[in-house]
């Protein structure tokens, strides 16, 4: 290792001075070849020396040749004495790297920072709760373009640059799609035309949630078709399905990261172990619904966590859970909710997101009975991502039920195979309905970015009343979301503090 280890002299700087030629030539003539004299090892090499200059008088010629013959022999035992000591001494040296060799790997292995390897965003939003009014001919919606066609665009068009964002968009589809077969509209059995899931793909939405109270609106066939026409436009729909030999979830692979999500919706009543969703008939074939009964929640549970173990042995990294639930307009979860999240984050899922109350629920960070050092991000409801719900039309008249959030989950990889939740926020949105030029209703979905509030009049059109509307909705959904996002994120900055800060981190924050 560089700085370890002293470069070894050359022999010649390590080798003591040979006897002149002249002094040897001259011993070989003088007396016959002896043998060298004994020496024990571990001998001093003087001491044959010193013995034989008190014992022997110089005076004597035969004893001044011996002498003679004595001193190349000495000196030739300390040169090999000293290269032995030389090479036993740079030998044992290059033998310590190699036994050290596995202790230093394994510190190496132990010390290895631990960097990020992916990154996956997951947005949400609420419930596209489709009345009559938006698209229905005869109430002069916007999305009707005449001669039976539609179009759903207007919806979308300043909420899009957000949605399209996202790695991965999620919306709560609360209509059928049950075709024309069924007549066009809204509350209270929903139907709506096709033309949303164009205008919903090119809006950048990935995944629709199809298990909710209004599921069943147009019946079995339109509940099947609902399935067949989101997947025929390219997207996933979870919560229903076409055959109980499909799995009651999904596992998506969102930039290298597998997510296991699934949805369930609660059912009003069971009428002869069949649900009823939303006071229609009986479901037909209750096994293609994702559901559960408050009167039978130990089932659920069983069926639920079942669910996780499957979604984890196809491979999802990650899980989260989404559920209709709770009380509609009140802006606050219940007991219910509260208890069933808790089960839920025991279970280990890692996200749950909640809908339904057609208003902004609290969040909040909950922990692991079971596993305390397991924590689960849980939002109650996301409120309505587009609906007719007024304040002049609700008793309700707080607006509140015309406000949403778009709310994005990050999650990271690292290299040591383990994916965590990194980052939460939130996107307030309000919808905004006005009479436009071709004097027809029009409804937009708008995002209200703080730091872009200076520009919301222009950016988006609004009178200087919209504009005041639209500051009210984001005061009134940062109001209940602002403890428990920050109680979420602070978490998550300690967590995060942990990771150090990777190449791909910071790429994959500029790139966003």
């Amino acid at each position: 290792m560089a700085g370890k280890f002293e470069k070894p002299r050359s022999r010649e700087d390590r080798s003591p001075a040979a006897a002149p030629a002249e002094r040897r030539r001259e011993a070989t003539r003088s007396a016959p070849p002896r043998p060298a004299p004994e020496r024990r090892q571990g001998q001093p090499q003087n001491l044959s020396r010193s013995r034989g200059e008190n014992s022997l008088p110089p005076r004597r010629p035969r004893r001044q040749r011996r002498r003679k013959s004595v001193l190349p022999v000495a000196a030739a035992a300390g040169v090999l004495l000293l290269a032995l000591v030389v090479c036993l001494s740079v030998f044992g040296k290059e033998k310590t790297p190699s036994s050290d060799q596995p202790e230093q790997m394994e510190n190496q292995e132990e010390t290895q920072p631990i960097t990020v390897t992916a990154r996956a965003t997951i947005a949400s939003q609420g419930d596209l709760l489709m009345h009559a009014t938006i698209f229905g001919e005869k109430w002069d919606g916007n999305c009707y373009v005449g001669d039976g066609k539609y179009n759903f665009d207007s919806l979308f068009q300043y909420i899009s640059p957000y949605t399209s964002k996202a790695d991965f968009m999620v919306a709560n589809l609360e209509t059928t799609l049950g075709g024309d077969s069924f007549p066009y509209q809204g509350n209270p059995s929903f139907n709506c035309p096709d033309a949303i899931l164009d205008s919903l793909k090119g809006a950048g939405y990935d995944m629709l949630l199809t298990a909710n109270n209004h599921c069943y609106d147009t019946v079995m066939t339109g509940l099947k078709r609902t399935v067949e026409q989101v997947r025929k436009a390219e997207m996933t729909a979870v919560g229903t399905r076409l055959s109980s030999d499909e799995p009651r979830y999904a596992v998506v692979d969102v930039n290298g990261i597998q997510l296991g999500i699934t949805c369930y919706t609660y059912t009003m009543v069971m009428d002869a172990g069949k649900p009823r969703l939303n006071n229609n008939s009986q479901v037909e074939q209750p096994e293609l619904v994702n559901y559960f009964s408050t009167e039978n929640l130990p089932a659920f549970y069983s069926e639920l966590e079942s669910v996780c173990q499957q979604m984890k042995q196809d491979g999802a990294q990650a899980t989260i859970v989404y559920i209709h639930w709770g009380t509609e307009y009140e802006i606050t979860e219940n007991a219910t909710q509260r208890a069933m999240a808790q089960k839920i984050c025991d279970m280990g899922v890692d996200v749950i997101i909640g809908g339904h109350p057609h208003v902004v629920q609290p969040m909040d960070l909950l922990t692991s009975t079971t596993n305390p050092e397991h924590k689960t991000i849980c939002i109650y409801s996301l409120g309505n991502a587009v609906s007719n719900q007024r304040i002049e039309e609700m008793n309700l008249k707080t607006g509140h039920t015309e406000d949403g959030v778009v709310f994005s989950v990050t999650f990271e990889e690292y290299s040591d195979g383990t994916v965590k939740v990194a980052e939460v926020d939130v996107l307030p949105t309000w919808v905004n309905k006005f009479t436009n030029a071709n004097w027809k209703y029009e409804y937009n979905i708008l995002p209200l970015d703080k730091e872009q509030q200076d520009q919301w009049i222009t950016q988006f059109n609004l009178t200087q009343e919209q504009y005041t509307n639209a500051c009210k909705s984001y005061d009134r959904t940062m109001e209940i979301l602002t403890p428990g996002l920050t109680k979420c994120q602070t978490y998550l900055s300690q967590d995060g503090a942990e990771q150090p800060q990777t190449e791909a981190t910071t790429e994959a924050t500029q790139a966003a």
